[in-house]
């Protein structure tokens, strides 16, 4: 499908571009040099997956999130729950890599989850026992026991143990010999056949390396745009292409990854998806390029603003939670569960006793020392948190 962009320079759009590059240039000025910028930056990364599945038509609660990601779940994941989970594990794989490696081929490639050729796999070299070997911890098959006379009556029960043992770890051997020749076989018939024609699992009209390559070529055009209307062409021509139909939350990511390699936003990654669900669906989604071109600048105009206020929100709770372990002694735990609780949207009784390294009870005296207030209203697994 050919991709139509309406002209960049319509006066319809320079007005919403001009406040959406000032809004973005205050809120990386602001956030580069504020005290809470790790918690910030923490606390973007779960906002925007939550919203990712807002924006996609589903609900996934932010506490569900932070609970599924410290692997403290209180319930069975949901799959929304588990594509939130992979939103917000990809945001930190882009915010670690270098400002451009998202948008490159290879950036793409690791994002989509391709794996390399058969030969370049990380299988496992060598079975259970010859692993056991390696680690000089091999058991052998009869170990001799000592042989003490009387002073030993449980040697005979003893190498019948030991014999147990080994006969045990030769069928593991066994069994994980046969296990490693079907995923190398596996693996060889994966790469010889491309992704986009295992008919089972994808539509095999539905070329997505030819889309995505056409997607990428676009990079160019957006390049001699300033950067909001060149992010805006890039995600409303993902949103056209549908490059990856399984992973077409990437495209919002990927604004936040282009604006970062164009030195716009490099404090953070652009929570995208927190200012666009706030826009009407009929105008992200219209035929109009144009109207979708103008929701999307105003998306990181209320993206910039969202983020000033959370600034300022953070600021103020640290400044409280502060005065109130001022007098505490220097070996408190209370500065540690501070830092907790800027960077998580919310916490619970079992995540600070993890992070902080209390029990139980003890997190729950931190945390009515520290005043901080409660969120979910119920009398079990409860969360606090900063509005």
């Amino acid at each position: 499908m050919r991709y139509q962009s309406p002209d960049p320079y319509h006066p319809t759009l320079i007005p919403l571009m001009i406040s959406a590059e000032d809004a973005l240039a205050r809120l990386d000025e602001r956030t580069n040099r504020h005290v809470v910028e790790d918690g910030y930056r923490e606390r973007g990364h779960f906002f925007d997956a939550t919203a990712a599945l807002w924006v996609a038509g589903e609900l996934v609660h932010v506490e569900d999130l932070v609970l599924h990601d410290a692997h403290m779940d209180v319930r069975t994941p949901t799959h929304e729950l588990t594509i939130a989970h992979s939103v917000l594990r990809t945001r930190r794989r882009i915010w670690l890599g270098e400002p451009g490696w998202a948008l490159s081929a290879p950036g793409l490639a690791t994002l989509r989850g391709e794996h390399s050729p058969a030969s370049e796999l990380d299988l496992p070299a060598l079975g259970r026992g010859e692993t056991h070997r390696a680690a000089g911890v091999d058991r052998e098959p009869e170990r001799e026991v000592e042989d003490e006379g009387d002073n030993n009556p449980m040697a005979a029960e003893f190498a019948a143990i030991d014999a147990a043992i080994a006969r045990s770890q030769r069928l593991l051997d066994a069994h994980d010999q046969d296990t490693l020749e079907v995923v190398e076989r596996t693996a060889l018939a994966t790469a010889r056949e491309p992704v986009g024609q295992l008919g089972l699992l994808f539509d095999e009209d539905w070329d997505e390396d030819a889309r995505l390559d056409e997607w990428r070529q676009m990079t160019a055009a957006a390049d001699q745009l300033p950067p909001c209307l060149g992010a805006a062409l890039l995600f409303d021509a993902w949103d056209r292409k549908e490059p990856l139909r399984r992973q077409h939350w990437l495209g919002a990511l990927l604004v936040g990854a282009y604006l970062r390699s164009r030195g716009k936003v490099t404090s953070h990654l652009l929570s995208f998806n927190t200012g666009l669900k706030t826009i009407r669906y009929e105008r992200r989604r219209s035929q109009d390029a144009l109207t979708r071109w103008s929701a999307f600048l105003e998306a990181m105009t209320v993206t910039a603003d969202l983020g000033l206020k959370e600034l300022d929100r953070l600021s103020l709770a640290k400044t409280q939670m502060d005065m109130r372990i001022r007098d505490r002694r220097s070996n408190s735990s209370l500065p540690a569960l501070i830092d907790l609780v800027l960077s998580r949207p919310i916490v619970s009784a079992a995540l600070v006793a993890k992070h902080v390294g209390v029990t139980p009870r003890g997190a729950l005296n931190l945390v009515r020392e520290l005043g901080i207030r409660e969120m979910t209203g119920r009398g079990r697994y409860r969360g606090w948190g900063v509005l």
